[in-house]
């Protein structure tokens, strides 16, 4: 039997450049109570628990670490992954290098050399901000109002969230050494395949994004032929400004793919729907109706 027709034992979240896994928040938990399926936020080397350990330069590093972590507690997948960001890189290095292990990707406001300039992967308005936010002497509050006011759109309550996330990073600081080697690994990228054959995959992107354009996204969603959805206002990291509209599109996606019979019947095809994702449409969460490609 194929192994991705098997059951599938659940997503695993990678979060971005020197985030962790609590900065999901509640997200998995809701994930897994809409979907019926484990969700399990995961860290990269050099941050969260992982904070002690060095960063790889290159993201087949970050490939390599994540697996590890994953075999030796015994979860060998097929994975269903959730990527943000740098984490997005990873997960579709992942996918591309161990195809068995990769159900299906969720990509979130990511990027990848080679497809989009690097004027659009990070905009340069945010060089000297990102910069003074991770570099200078700042208090932890201070540096975490500074990204969340890049970061996020939607918001209310940002000095919250900052001292929320500052107590994070007393706990469990991200190194400057940590922070240039992701820079690092997420500027040289890898060589990105022509074909992913048989790999179903949404692209979630918000329209008004001030650290990475939405245009890098369209580029991988046209690359692959997956579908596309444009969230009309929210922020770069759209699961702080907008988690529950990205539930939804999971939601309506996985359904009419066939992705939800497949995961819940052990032996059925695993791409029901797959000619429908490779025209690159997919049904509109209902929260999102103005948004409309």
């Amino acid at each position: 039997m194929d192994s991705h027709s098997e059951t599938c034992p659940g997503w695993i979240l990678l979060r971005g450049l020197v985030r962790e896994a609590r900065h999901w928040e509640g997200f998995p938990e809701r994930l897994a109570q809409v979907l019926q399926q484990p969700a399990r936020a995961v860290d990269l080397p050099g941050n969260g628990v992982l904070w002690r350990e060095a960063s790889p330069t290159h993201i087949d590093g970050m490939v390599d670490a994540l697996r590890r972590e994953l075999n030796a507690a015994g979860n060998r997948g097929p994975h269903r992954v959730l990527a943000i960001s740098l984490g997005g890189m990873v997960a579709l290095r992942w996918a591309q290098r161990f195809p068995d292990e990769v159900a299906c990707l969720v990509l979130i406001n990511s990027s990848l050399r080679g497809t989009a300039p690097f004027y659009q992967r990070l905009r340069p308005r945010q060089y000297p901000r990102l910069l003074m936010a991770l570099l200078l002497p700042l208090s932890h509050e201070r540096r975490e109002l500074a990204i969340l006011r890049m970061t996020t759109r939607l918001q209310s309550d940002l000095h919250g969230v900052a001292q929320r996330y500052a107590r994070w990073q007393r706990e469990a600081p991200v190194s400057k050494a940590n922070l240039v080697r992701q820079l690092l690994a997420a500027a040289r990228g890898f060589p990105v395949p022509q074909e992913l054959p048989g790999l179903p995959a949404l692209v979630l992107t918000s329209k008004t994004d001030r650290m990475v354009s939405w245009h890098c996204s369209r580029r991988i969603a046209e690359r692959w032929g997956w579908p596309l959805l444009c969230h009309p206002n929210g922020g770069h990291d759209l699961p702080v400004d907008d988690p529950e509209w990205i539930i939804a599109a999971i939601r309506q996606w996985l359904s009419s793919s066939g992705l939800t019979r497949s995961a819940q019947q052990p032996g059925s095809e695993r791409h029901q729907g797959q000619a429908d994702e490779r025209t690159g449409k997919s049904p509109q969460p209902k929260t999102d109706a103005q948004a409309k490609e």
